[in-house]
């Protein structure tokens, strides 16, 4: 195979995987009255809260290239379905941080769950050494990803 075949061949697979990942979301959106930037919203907020980093309503907006009117209404719509709630910042008042329920991630481990165990079960037919190159690998294009979508 070239040198060229061979990397077209892994942008085809993450396009793939991209595909069906999106429609495996969309899917869940679909079930629970949610836009596909509801979603997004949610993992992010989920990523944030795993990395112990606060997320206000602007930090959302901003992530998800929102404006400040579009934010508001992400924001209320998810309050208001019980999913994400605002709450005061306790080292600054005058911030908002959001929080994610339980509801959420309750739905989230009811749709999710399946296939995140059918994907660490595939992942364990790896070894480590090759995990910590599927890591950096997916690290690096992601990075690629985010650069060109900045520009």
């Amino acid at each position: 195979m070239s040198e060229v075949a061979e990397p077209m061949r892994l942008v085809h697979l993450l396009r793939g995987l991209t595909v069906e990942l999106d429609l495996f979301g969309a899917e869940f959106a679909a079930r629970n009255g949610l836009h596909p930037t509801d979603l997004r919203a949610l993992i992010h907020l989920l990523d944030a809260a795993r990395a112990g980093e606060v997320v206000t309503p602007g930090r959302l907006g901003e992530a998800l290239g929102l404006n400040s009117a579009g934010t508001t209404g992400l924001v209320d719509r998810l309050e208001r379905l019980g999913l994400i709630r605002r709450e005061r910042d306790p080292q600054d008042r005058r911030r908002v941080r959001l929080l994610v329920e339980e509801r959420a991630m309750e739905l989230g481990e009811g749709f999710f769950g399946g296939l995140i165990g059918d994907l660490v079960a595939a992942m364990r037919r790896f070894e480590s050494g090759e995990l910590d190159t599927a890591r950096r690998f997916l690290a690096a294009v992601t990075e690629v990803v985010s650069a060109a979508r900045e520009r």
